[in-house]
This record gives structure tokens, sequence and C-alpha cells, in this order.
């Protein structure tokens, strides 16, 4: 077993997970389409590679489309076919279905069938080709599975260019429900993202378009796993640890991130061999903690949550966000009298200041940022929070000291 940090995994490298492999072959089996959903990091790419890995050893098709640098519907239609040029009989269909955009198609990479593709659609011929090209992969003599990945960011794109309207997610969702509802167990569709598809269509009043989908978490793993996965990449790499180095580690993240968990032990490894020791200590863990993994090496891995926020939702709502995540990080928990407060402080500058406090609340806790907890909501993710505490702390004023004041960023 290898250490990963940056890439998904398969095969030998992927560790645990399989329970939530059983209940996911069991619902593709059943031919329900699924909303993948998880916080960041949970290795949701991963569960979906390695159960189209087994599938395909079974006899199945398995299609992955990267949706994540789209800009409309016509690159998503053009991303699945590019999936699905390897399995050449739905390819040659789609090409003597439009023979003149692809000529000589047995001489085209996977890329260049792609833009060949993507030429063919516009606004108005999206949803007829894309149609085909589902039923091409529904009439194959194999069952499909059809896993578009990072779809909410595109659709957050979408809003965005066309100035919040929402006429076109709208369209596209519904095509989307309608074009895989009745099809008799094939393709099976997954759709996964690093930002929250539920919390986007509830903000946009259109829940009902995503109903086809039944929605599956992937959640963290406990102490347990967390320790045995440490355990096992130290016994694969060679490096001695000493007794309870991968229970610090366990609590020094507070919670079982696969990524961060693999990402810890490179650090450590990495830790061990600049100091030319002989073993990793339990005191190695909180020293990395602090200088490598809030240090500059570790911004990478931090930066990527504030991105994905970004990514989430529109100004007003990053912004209410970011003075949530603020004054959690800093005060340790998010009150409901410091959401009052945030209130006030935001109404005469945000329209309708409570619903975009709702709002961020359930997008922060969808994507893992918070939990709920008696007393407010508060950082599960203990490294998460120190970063946010250490960006905050010195210049964070609690809610409740300045609820009089006008909000930051506002004149």
């Amino acid at each position: 077993m290898r250490a990963s940090t940056g890439r998904w995994v398969r095969g030998d490298d992927f560790f645990n997970r399989e329970k939530e492999l059983q209940s996911l072959e069991t619902r593709v089996r059943d031919g329900n389409h699924v909303l993948l959903t998880g916080q960041r990091r949970m290795g949701k790419t991963s569960v979906t590679q390695e159960l189209g890995r087994r599938l395909q050893a079974q006899g199945w098709e398995f299609l992955f489309a990267d949706v994540e640098g789209a800009t409309c519907a016509e690159d998503v239609i053009a991303a699945i076919a590019e999936a699905a040029h390897p399995v050449r009989p739905i390819s040659a269909r789609l090409r003597e279905a439009a023979e003149r955009w692809f000529r000589r198609v047995e001489e085209l990479s996977a890329s260049d069938f792609r833009v060949r593709f993507r030429a063919a659609l516009n606004p108005g011929t999206w949803r007829r080709h894309g149609e085909r090209l589902i039923r091409y992969c529904a009439e194959h003599d194999k069952r499909v599975l059809l896993v578009v990945d990072e779809l909410p960011i595109l659709l957050k794109r979408m809003l965005r260019d066309d100035d919040g309207d929402v006429r076109r997610v709208d369209e596209f969702l519904s095509w989307l429900r309608a074009v895989t509802q009745g099809l008799d167990g094939s393709p099976v569709l997954i759709i996964s993202g690093s930002i929250g598809l539920q919390p986007l269509v509830n903000r946009l009043g259109i829940p009902d378009r995503i109903n086809h989908l039944d929605p599956y978490r992937l959640g963290p793993w406990d102490r347990k796993i967390s320790v045995e996965c440490f355990e096992r990449l130290a016994a694969n790499y060679g490096l001695r640890v000493e007794k309870g180095v991968a229970a610090a580690v366990y609590d020094a993240l507070g919670i079982g991130i696969p990524h961060h968990v693999q990402s810890f032990f490179v650090h450590l490894r990495d830790h061990s061999i600049m100091q030319g020791a002989d073993r990793v200590t339990v005191a190695d863990v909180e020293t990395v903690y602090r200088t490598e993994l809030l240090g500059p090496s570790g911004q990478s891995d931090l930066a990527h949550y504030d991105a994905r926020l970004k990514d989430g939702l529109d100004d007003d709502s990053y912004r209410v966000a970011m003075e949530i995540l603020a004054e959690a990080a800093t005060r340790d928990v998010f009150t409901a009298n410091a959401r009052r407060c945030l209130e006030r402080m935001y109404a005469d500058v945000v329209d309708d200041v409570s619903s975009r406090v709702a709002e961020a609340l359930e997008v922060l806790v969808h994507d893992g940022y918070l939990q709920s907890a008696a007393d407010g909501y508060r950082f599960p993710f203990r490294l998460l929070k120190d970063w946010w505490s250490a960006r905050f702390r010195d210049h964070h004023v609690r809610l409740e000291k300045r609820r009089s004041a006008r909000p930051l960023g506002f004149s």
C-alpha cells in the first residue's frame, strides 16, 4: 500500500471502505442513481474508481467523466462522450449518427474524439445528442456505470456566468432527470462533487430536480481504521514508530479524513529522514502538526477548503460564511447569540440576511467545515479549525462585542 496525498487510488492502494463499497454496489446493481456526498478529501473519487474497477471485472462498462473544467451543458455531454470513446460499440454508433464529424474516428484519441464531438454541440443540439449518447449506453450489451464527477462546480459556474439566473441550471438538471428516469437498469448514474449539490438546489428552489438520486454520504474513518491505515503505511515503508504515534495522529486531526491521515504520515516520514532519526516519536506528531501541516508545506491542502467554499457560495453568502468560521475558530463555537449579532450586523448591507446565514450554515455543515453541537456549531476537524484560527485570531473581534459595528468589507 502506497501513501496517496493527491491522487485517487484503486486496487492494492485502496484501503478500507468495504462496507461503503458493498452498499454502493447494491444500489448500482439495483439500478438506483446515486448522489454521492461527503466532505472534502474523504475519498469520493477513489470510491467510485474502485467500484468501477470491480464492476468492470464482473462484466460491466465503467465511464468516468470529470466535469470540473466544464462551463456549460455541452461540455458535460462531450466529457461523457470522451469517457465512452474506448467502448467501441458506443463510440462507433456516435460516429455513424454524425458521420461528417467523425471520419476516420479509429485514428482519433479520446481527447480528439471529445473535441470533434464538442464541435457538434450548441445550445440547440446538446439535448438531442446527449439523449442519443445515453440511449446508446442503455442499448449496449453490457451494463454501464456512469460517474459524473464535480457536477456541482459546473452548475455554480453556470450560475455565475448567468448572473444568478437559474434557468440554464434548471434546464440541465431537468433534462438529466428526464433522460435517466425510465432507464431499465443501465446506465446507472453516480453524481459526486466536492461542493454540495443538495444545498445548491435547495437555495435555487428546485430540489425536486434531483429527487431521482439516492443520497449516500461517505463519512470519515473512525479511530481504529485511521490507526490501522497509518500502521500499514509505516510497515510498508519500513518506518519505525513509537507506540501511540498512530493514535496521536488521529487525535491531532480530530477526525479520520483519509487524505489527511496519509498526508500526516508522509510529513512524519519526511521529518524523520531530514532529522536523521531512527524512529518517529509521539512528540514528533505535535512538532510536525505545528511546523508542517499548519506551516508553509501544508498550505495547499488547507487553501483547497477556502477555494471550494468560494465555489459553493455567492459573494454575500461567502462573506457571511467567513464571519461564521472566524467566530467558530477563534471562540471554539458559533453560538445562537453570535448568529443573532451577525444577522443584525449585516441587516443593512445584505438582502435577506437570515436566509444568507441559514444557507451558509447549511453548506458549512453539509461540506464538513462545522457540525451542530448542543451550544452551537463547532469544527470537527482540528487541523482546519487551527488553520482558520491562525488566519483570524489576531484581528477577529467576537460578534457579541461588535454588534453595532458595520461588517468587514463595507464602508
